[in-house]
């Protein structure tokens, strides 16, 4: 590889580190030609792409773009996955695949400012995929608003049903309601009659006229 060329593979390299989400690095000794193709167009759907690559350069590389944990991952026989898609998918793609064929070890990575051991990277694999997780998220946001909705609905239907009783009362109009009719006065006690005169002053009148008479006989 002469001067020009190193210099584009390193050109090359620094933009697939500075445009990535997620960098995973593997040691690939053990895959072969066939594997490594089936590997490649497994992280393609994951929009990710796997590249070996030489030690030195990818340095270079990563110097260029200001990424300098991946040095350290740079040790011995070195394949990097660049994801720029679906973390998750592309991180299913490598476990899955290494399930079968058992030749990748992993070295380690990072997914934005976050570093990534092995038991991370695992716990990546076992999420569910971008488009998986926005159809759940879409769910949980639809469900609160479904429910606000019926129950706004429900507010306002018990509102207007408050509103027309109140409206009956002639509260809502400004109109006072009808008073109630007011109890019916006790009628007046009629006046008694004059009490008739005492039995014994007629009897008194009896007797002065029986005297009366008795004289002029």
């Amino acid at each position: 590889m002469n001067r020009e060329e190193k210099s584009a593979t390193i050109q090359e390299i620094a933009a697939q580190i500075e445009g990535s989400e997620a960098i995973f690095a593997v040691d690939y000794r053990g895959i072969s030609v066939a594997q490594a193709a089936e590997l490649r167009a497994k992280l393609r759907e994951a929009d990710a792409s796997f590249r070996i690559v030489k030690n030195r350069l990818t340095k270079l590389a990563a110097d260029k773009a200001g990424e300098q944990r991946l040095a350290e991952l740079l040790q011995g026989p070195t394949a990097l996955t660049f994801v720029r898609g679906d973390t998750a998918m592309a991180a299913k793609a490598i476990t899955g695949f290494n399930k079968e064929h058992e030749v990748l070890t992993y070295k380690g990575g990072f997914m934005d400012v976050t570093s990534l051991d092995e038991g991370a990277f695992k716990s990546i694999a076992r999420l569910p995929s971008r488009d998986v997780l926005n159809g759940q998220f879409a769910g949980v946001v639809a469900s609160p608003l479904t429910g606000l909705v019926r129950g706004l609905g429900s507010m306002i239907q018990g509102l207007a049903l408050q509103l027309g009783q109140i409206a009956e009362k002639g509260l809502v109009s400004g109109e006072a309601p009808a008073a109630a009719p007011a109890e019916e006065e006790a009628p007046a006690e009629e006046p008694k009659a004059e009490a008739e005169a005492p039995a014994e002053d007629a009897s008194d009148d009896e007797t002065s006229e029986k005297d009366s008479n008795e004289e002029e006989g």
